[in-house]
């Protein structure tokens, strides 16, 4: 780096940007970003709605997990219920109470947030937000389509959610986020 300037001071500003593709789930761009000591450098950028996943926690301790076909990467992923923030003017907290019903047939009387995450920052502008649902209940579930109609439901104890995401049988980023804070917070007074 030349100049003066300290890491972490400068201010990366956007120069140019040209869409690629607009599509249901992504839209795709190229940022011309200006970099340190000069110059600029192309970023290739996924535009994502933001998200929401929802750790739905029963009285037994047991969490409320799917295993669902994931195109992008071949595999049935163990999941926590999750969806897009793709319904104009409803808040995530929203979102995440209709994406419980529709994914799981499960409704909770308390909701926390839990935690905030970006799961893919070099190149999407997904947030996820994941939340603590508790005095869960069964509620009739829509007909469910495409991959969400050969989605398997498991209810599964914290202890041994977490057990598979250090044995690696749960990969995906967002439930073990989603777990791993909820085994926190269950454990703070």
């Amino acid at each position: 780096m030349t100049g003066d300037a300290a890491p972490g001071s400068h201010e990366f500003r956007t120069v140019s940007s040209r869409e690629i593709f607009d599509g249901h789930v992504v839209r795709l761009r190229v940022d011309t970003v200006s970099m340190p000591g000069g110059g600029t450098a192309d970023r290739e950028i996924c535009g994502h709605d933001d998200a929401v996943a929802v750790v739905a926690l029963d009285e037994q301790g047991r969490i409320a997990l799917l295993r669902q076909y994931r195109h992008a990467v071949g595999e049935r992923l163990w999941e926590l219920p999750a969806g897009l923030c793709d319904v104009d003017g409803e808040e995530p907290l929203e979102t995440a109470r209709r994406e419980l019903v529709e994914e799981t047939g499960l409704e909770a009387d308390h909701w926390r947030p839990l935690i905030e995450i970006v799961p893919s920052p070099g190149f999407s502008t997904e947030r996820v937000h994941v939340y603590l649902a508790t005095g869960i209940r069964e509620v009739p579930r829509p007909e469910a389509e495409h991959e969400e109609a050969d989605m398997e439901q498991s209810w599964l104890p914290v202890a041994e959610a977490v057990e598979m995401i250090f044995d690696g049988r749960m990969i995906n980023g967002i439930a073990v986020s989603g777990i791993l804070a909820a085994r926190e917070a269950l454990a703070r007074p």
